[in-house]
């Protein structure tokens, strides 16, 4: 509470602010802690020897041919987090979104390019992968999961199958070991609310039915992945989640990659149309409950 008696906002409060797709309705199906929830579940996924994590992002937009901003600075935030926690961190994303992630060894993890191909091949080469990294979580950021009919679909509901490598073959209906982040509807993950997303206006009639054990919802996928860092956070009692300026300046790099504003196309560095400002004061917002509860249990 605060000094007026009203209730200080949670994690999951501060990343579901400013919802413009109805995201937020999907909140009572999941629980009231999701994000610490999935935080205490990250650390708690059993590693034989040292702990290993992959991360996947990239959502291609067909209108500009190039991927978007929502994704790859929360993938490598979470990536930068797990290394610090000591996972040895891999990245996987496919051709049209590789420019996004190989970031020179800012993203502190080797990036794997998931070939863009038919079925088959895909489930060879996810099998492969998990075989040979055996990975303690497999998480997914913004990244565009298939329909029940094997689509993929972007938010106007136009295929974007032949630019969209099927990642989702990292992601078994039967494994434990997952978690997907999304703003929209038709991610990675959203499989857990399959049947709820089609009764939720503003959301795919046609969603992504590839599930994880562990789901957040966010107005943002980036605030989503802050989010995760900054529930990390409180169990680590270490302050996880990037600073403002750090993803003000990924999103400038972006942006002279040629990376766009999913939803306006636009190289400003926005992110579903959300100027730094905004977004600044999503991580600044999530950096005051990690550091003062930090400072209480000190």
């Amino acid at each position: 509470m605060d000094a007026t008696g009203k209730r200080n906002p949670s994690i999951e409060d501060v990343i579901l602010e400013q919802d413009k797709r109805g995201i937020s309705a999907l909140r009572p199906f999941l629980p009231a802690d999701y994000c610490q929830e999935a935080a205490r579940w990250v650390m708690a996924q059993p590693a034989p020897a040292k702990k290993s994590a992959i991360i996947t992002t990239g959502f291609y937009i067909l209108s500009w041919q190039v991927p978007e901003t929502d994704g790859p600075p929360g993938a490598v935030a979470l990536g930068r987090g797990l290394h610090e926690l000591g996972f040895e961190v891999f990245y996987v994303t496919d051709h049209y979104c590789l420019s996004s992630l190989d970031l020179g060894g800012e993203q502190k993890g080797e990036v794997i390019e998931f070939p863009i191909a038919d079925h088959e091949k895909s489930a060879q080469f996810a099998q492969h992968l998990l075989s040979e990294i055996r990975p303690t979580v497999v998480l997914s950021t913004e990244r565009c999961g298939a329909t029940e009919n094997g689509l993929y679909l972007n938010m106007r509901g136009k295929d974007i199958s032949d630019f969209t490598a099927k990642v989702d073959y990292l992601f078994p209906a039967t494994a434990q070991n997952t978690l997907g982040i999304g703003d929209g509807g038709n991610e990675i993950g959203m499989g857990k609310l399959a049947a709820q997303i089609r009764k939720t206006p503003g959301l795919p009639d046609d969603p992504a039915v590839t599930p994880t054990n562990q789901l957040i919802i966010a107005s943002v996928s980036n605030w989503g992945a802050y989010g995760l860092l900054a529930a990390l956070s409180l169990i680590c009692q270490q302050d996880l989640v990037p600073s403002a300026e750090w993803e003000e300046a990924l999103l400038q790099e972006l942006h002279s990659r040629g990376v766009v504003d999913g939803i306006t196309g636009e190289k400003t560095g926005t992110v579903d149309t959300f100027g730094s400002e905004q977004n600044a004061e999503i991580i600044n917002r999530l950096k005051q409950i990690v550091n003062s509860n930090i400072r209480s249990e000190s």
